[in-house]
C-alpha cells in the first residue's frame, strides 16, 4: 500500500505518493510495451537469452549482473533488439569506466544538499504519458558549494532509482532544464564537454528512454553554448532537445500544465529531491538494489528494520 501526502500551497494540491511503483507491469502496460518497445511475452525469454549470449561471446563489457530482470532493462530501452541492447550496455559500462569518480564510494544521503538547494528534483507525479520528469534548476546551483561531479552523482542515482520501476523502464522519462538566473559562474562550469556528457548520460549511456530534454528560461548565451556542442550530437539526439526561451506555453505543447509545477503555469508546488532519499531509507528492496549498484549506506541512515533484514542476508552496507 502506498502512503499519500498533501502539502500546503496557494491552491488545492493533488495528493502524491513517494512510494515507488515496484510491482510487475499491469496488463495495460504490458500491451504498451508490446506495441512500443517490441516486448512480446512469447519471445521475451528468447531475446534475453540472445542478449546474454552476445555479452559472453563479444566480451566487450563485464556486467555486475546477468539475471533476466537486469537484462530486460536494456532490452526495453532499445525496442527489445538484443544487438542494440548490447551496445547500450557496453556504453553504460564504458561510461562508468571513463568516469570512476562518479561511481566510487558514493553515499546517497551525502547528496542531500543538492535536494535542499532545489537544484535537482524528481517530482512524485508524472507527465500526461505516465513518464517521470527530471527537473534541473541550474540557477539554484552554487558551484562553490556543489561540484559538477556531485550533480552527476545525484542525476545518476535518480536514474538508478527510476530503473527499479518497471513502468519507467517501459515508458521512459523527460527532463526539464530551467536556466533562469544562471550567470558566468555557471557558464564557466558547464563547458561544452560537461554539457555533452550530461546529454550522453541521459540519452544513450543509460538503460532509460529519455523522450525529450526541455530547456526553458534561457537567453541568447545558451543558444551560443548550444551551437558550440551541437556538432557533438547526432540528429536523433538533436531532435529530442527543445528550447522554449521564456515561453511556458511552448513547454505546454509537450507537457500539459496539469503535470507541471506552478512556476511553469502548472498546478503543483515544488518538491525536494530529499523526499526520495528519505523514502528509500525505509524500503528494504530499494536499499538492497542500490547496494548492488555499488552505493553505500551508514547504518544510522537506515530504518532499523531494513538494517536487520540486510544483516540476516549477510549484505554489507559498504
Amino acid at each position: 500500500m502506498t502512503t499519500s501526502h498533501v502539502i500546503n500551497s496557494t491552491m488545492p494540491t493533488p495528493e502524491y505518493s513517494v512510494e515507488m511503483e515496484l510491482n510487475p507491469p499491469s496488463t495495460e502496460l504490458e500491451e504498451y510495451a508490446r506495441q512500443h518497445c517490441g516486448e512480446d511475452p512469447d519471445t521475451r525469454l528468447k531475446a534475453i537469452y540472445e542478449l546474454r549470449d552476445i555479452i559472453y561471446e563479444r566480451g566487450e563489457c563485464t556486467p555486475h549482473r546477468m539475471d533476466d530482470e537486469f537484462l530486460v532493462r536494456f532490452l526495453r530501452a532499445r525496442d527489445f533488439i538484443p544487438q542494440r541492447a548490447h551496445r547500450l550496455m557496453v556504453n553504460y559500462y564504458q561510461f562508468k569506466e571513463e568516469n570512476p569518480e562518479l561511481f566510487e564510494n558514493v553515499y546517497p544521503l551525502d547528496l542531500r544538499h543538492i535536494g535542499d538547494a532545489n537544484v535537482l528534483s524528481v517530482p512524485p507525479y508524472r507527465d500526461q504519458n505516465g513518464r517521470r520528469i527530471f527537473h534541473f534548476r541550474m540557477g539554484c546551483w552554487d558551484p562553490k558549494i556543489i561540484s559538477v561531479d556531485d550533480l552527476f552523482k545525484a542525476t545518476i542515482m535518480a536514474l538508478e532509482l527510476g530503473l527499479l520501476e518497471p513502468r519507467n523502464q517501459v515508458l521512459g522519462g523527460v527532463a526539464i532544464f530551467d536556466l533562469e538566473d544562471i550567470g558566468t559562474q555557471h557558464a564557466w562550469q558547464v563547458t561544452p564537454s560537461v554539457a555533452a556528457r550530461m546529454v550522453k548520460l541521459l540519452l544513450y549511456c543509460f538503460p532509460v528512454m529519455t523522450h525529450a530534454i526541455h530547456i526553458i528560461n534561457h537567453s541568447w548565451l545558451v543558444d551560443k553554448m548550444h551551437s558550440i556542442f551541437k556538432p557533438l550530437l547526432n540528429s536523433t539526439i538533436q531532435s529530442k532537445i527543445y528550447f522554449h526561451r521564456y515561453d511556458v506555453t511552448s513547454l505546454h505543447k509537450h507537457i500539459h500544465p496539469d503535470h507541471l509545477p506552478e512556476r511553469y503555469g502548472g498546478i503543483w508546488p515544488d518538491y525536494s529531491y530529499t523526499i526520495w532519499l528519505d523514502s528509500l531509507t525505509k524500503n528494504y528492496y530499494v536499499v538492497k538494489e542500490m547496494l548492488a549498484c555499488g552505493y553505500n549506506f551508514r547504518e544510522k541512515e537506515l530504518c532499523p528494520i531494513v538494517v536487520k533484514k540486510l544483516e540476516e542476508e549477510n549484505i554489507k552496507l559498504t
